[in-house]
């Protein structure tokens, strides 16, 4: 049951889960945002509700021996987050793309200060030399600024609106606006005054798994 298999995220406090049969062949997939948007705002039952009704069936996934490129790009076309990984028909791990996006921003910032280093560099040969350097500093300088310095309005759009809830609003509410707006988080405010963030893996852990009904329990309660 869903119920069950919420319970086993929290306790490794996963946000997604591998469905295997008896011979560990992998079967399907399942996500806090699944159980979000076709459990909660659906209105069903964890307790009764299988997991065969929401998991995504016979999912993407990768070779153990495949590059860590070739997975990435597999997400990223795929749209989305979570990749099994698998070794002799047999599930073996599972990749998160934030664990990509957290090693790829590491080495941009590294990058960074490499580049923070040659900039300075350049900005004291420029100055021990003349002007005559000070096209190939303010190159650099740009260079720098355009992969590691990217203002908000290059990744917010323009028409881009947040899914908001009261803190006395239901869980169910939250999860539906989740499902409306196709994220896995809604902003919880009072009027004008935010209170907190509730995401699709707070329902699996401080819902779901504490055997809360969402049709009764407020958002305040688990924010």
């Amino acid at each position: 049951a869903v119920s069950e298999a919420c319970r086993r995220m929290a306790a490794r406090r996963a946000d997604a889960a591998l469905l295997t049969d008896a011979q560990g062949v992998l079967s399907g997939i399942v996500t806090a945002e699944d159980i979000s948007g076709r459990v909660i705002a659906e209105g069903l039952r964890p307790e009764e509700t299988s997991m065969a009704k929401v998991m995504t069936p016979t999912p993407v996934f990768v070779m153990s021996n495949s590059s860590a490129t070739e997975a990435l790009q597999k997400m990223v076309q795929g749209k989305f987050r979570h990749l099994p990984v698998v070794e002799h028909g047999t599930v073996t791990a599972m990749l998160d793309i934030t664990k990509f996006l957290w090693g790829a921003i590491s080495r941009m910032e590294q990058a960074a200060e490499h580049g923070s280093a040659i900039a300075a560099a350049m900005e004291g040969v420029e100055r021990q030399w003349g002007n005559e350097f000070a096209g190939p500093h303010a190159f650099i300088e740009n260079l720098r600024d355009q992969m590691f310095k990217p203002s908000l309005s290059t990744i917010i759009t323009e028409n881009s609106s947040v899914p908001v809830v009261s803190p006395f609003d239901l869980v169910t509410v939250a999860a539906k606006k989740m499902r409306e707006y196709r994220v896995n988080s809604v902003v919880v405010m009072t009027g004008n005054i935010l209170q907190g963030i509730l995401t699709s893996m707070d329902l699996v852990l401080r819902v779901v798994a504490q055997s809360l009904s969402p049709e009764v329990t407020l958002v305040e309660k688990v924010l």
